[in-house]
């Protein structure tokens, strides 16, 4: 689950939040709450309903007007938050309404599940149930590769792990499956070693001592020790300079490290994984990547394909799905987009993506902002066709190939027709467009019937009523 929103005092609610959610913001007052609801559009609302209930019912009717979140009432003992925690071993959405729709005597009150919510289950777009805990969407081969090495990592002593693939293929979701699975109740802090410089990141790792230099005002705890017995990941680690290498290998073969400017060892406790989105041997190879702490680091690497890869070419389209239905971006839109056209998804296929899974997800956002009806069309999805490759098979026959959007859709419609037998009611299904649409622009673009293409064009199916006529010759 995503976002959970604690309105309790209590630790223990925090703590029930924490087991059920990625993000947890926790308020102590009802006027917090509102803010915090309106801002993050939570997935959860874990409500004390040891308040005045006039006051509670309020609340939930302010809740109602800005979300659909389903709100849980805990009558705030520890026992109530124990009971429900069992409930949601699964940690998604779906088993956590089903179990409270299912089992009305478990010591719990929904008091208010929004029946306008969708959960979306673990099945339809996870291949384990722990990828879903860390929203790590996808059912090709390569993932459940991926995901059964992490399994078997997660359940070893391995530490450090190393996670190599491209930008944007799903690194950090690796590190924290691993994370969920090996200490799901200790600390994950991630530090991006390509946005520090090498003193700021041997600062922020180890911390420092009152003094250690001009600035350090007073102690700092680094994030090794802030982590505890939790994971650090040391995202693109390929980016640290030589001499905080040393310092790392150190942590990684002692346990243990200084603070800039202390003297004494401080145990490190924490998991450390380590990815990289280069190529570590020709790295080594060119004197910017340690030999020693590159044969440390690769013990057992996980690798994350890259989108294009035949291995997860088909999670292109069950991705596009997943991003359509928990994207955030347009909440006035939400659940009113409900798929994509077979044309949109085609197109998505016949891409490279060199950004991989990050760039599909800003590819789909995009479109769920333009898109206006339904169903996510051509004309909303706007990524660089240079990219797009012409396949050898049919199933990639007439692959956009040119840099003009305008272009591109006049061959998709043109297609769209061929494919159809110029049945321009089966062709503007099939574009997800009206039919008047479809006249306008083929009379926009100047597409004409090839001579000799099969197809019967009946008079009910290939000509406009009359009042898509003029609707097609006001929009031209």
């Amino acid at each position: 689950m995503g976002r959970v929103v604690a309105v309790a005092k209590e630790e223990h609610i925090h703590n029930l939040a924490r087991q059920l959610g990625r993000e947890v913001y926790a308020a102590e007052s009802f006027a917090e709450a509102i803010d915090i609801i309106a801002g993050v559009n939570p997935d959860l609302i874990l409500l004390d309903s040891r308040t005045n209930p006039h006051v509670t019912a309020r609340f939930l009717e302010e809740v109602n007007r800005q979300s659909n979140a389903p709100v849980v009432l805990l009558n705030g003992t520890e026992d109530c938050a124990s009971q429900m925690a069992k409930l949601v071993q699964a940690r998604h959405d779906a088993t956590l309404i089903g179990s409270l729709r299912s089992n009305p005597s478990s010591g719990i009150e929904p008091g208010e599940i929004g029946n306008s919510c969708s959960p979306i289950g673990a099945a339809e777009f996870f291949a384990q149930d722990f990828a879903a805990a860390v929203c790590m969407a996808g059912q090709s081969p390569a993932i459940a590769k991926a995901l059964r090495m992490i399994k078997i990592v997660a359940a070893s002593t391995c530490n450090p792990v190393l996670v190599v693939g491209e930008t944007g293929t799903g690194k950090e979701l690796a590190a924290k499956a691993i994370h969920v699975l090996r200490h799901p109740d200790e600390p994950f802090v991630a530090v991006n070693c390509a946005a520090l410089t090498a003193s700021l990141l041997e600062s922020e790792l180890f911390g420092h001592v009152k003094g250690a230099f001009t600035g350090a005002e007073r102690d700092k705890t680094g994030l090794l020790e802030v982590a505890g017995a939790g994971t650090v990941l040391l995202d693109e680690i390929t980016e640290t300079p030589l001499d905080l290498q040393a310092k790392l290998l150190r942590v990684l073969q002692e346990k243990t490290f200084r603070r800039v400017g202390g003297v004494k060892d401080i145990d490190c406790k924490a998991t450390i994984v380590a990815t990289s989105n280069r190529n570590l041997q020709k790295e080594v190879q060119a004197n910017r990547f340690r030999r020693d702490l590159y044969y440390r680091l690769n013990v057992i690497p996980i690798t994350i394909a890259t989108l294009a890869s035949p291995e997860r070419k088909d999670d292109i389209r069950l991705l596009a799905e997943y991003f359509l239905k928990t994207s955030t971006i347009c909440p006035e839109k939400r659940n009113k987009i409900t798929s994509l056209t077979s044309l949109a998804i085609e197109t998505l296929q016949n891409y490279d993506w060199p950004g991989n899974v990050r760039e599909l997800r800003n590819v789909i956002e995009r479109a769920i902002i333009l898109e206006t009806t339904d169903k996510i069309g051509l004309s909303s999805i706007i990524i660089d066709c240079s990219q797009c490759t012409e396949g050898s098979d049919s199933s990639r026959a007439g692959t956009i190939k040119s840099f003009s959007l305008a272009q591109a859709e006049r061959e998709l419609i043109a297609r769209a027709l061929r494919e159809t037998g110029w049945q321009k009611t089966r062709a503007a299904s099939l574009l997800g467009i009206t039919r008047a649409t479809l006249y306008a622009k083929v009379k926009q673009y100047n597409i004409e019937k090839v001579p000799g293409v099969a197809g019967a064009e009946q008079s009910d199916v290939d000509g406009p009523a009359e009042g898509e006529a003029v609707a097609a010759n006001q929009t031209a």
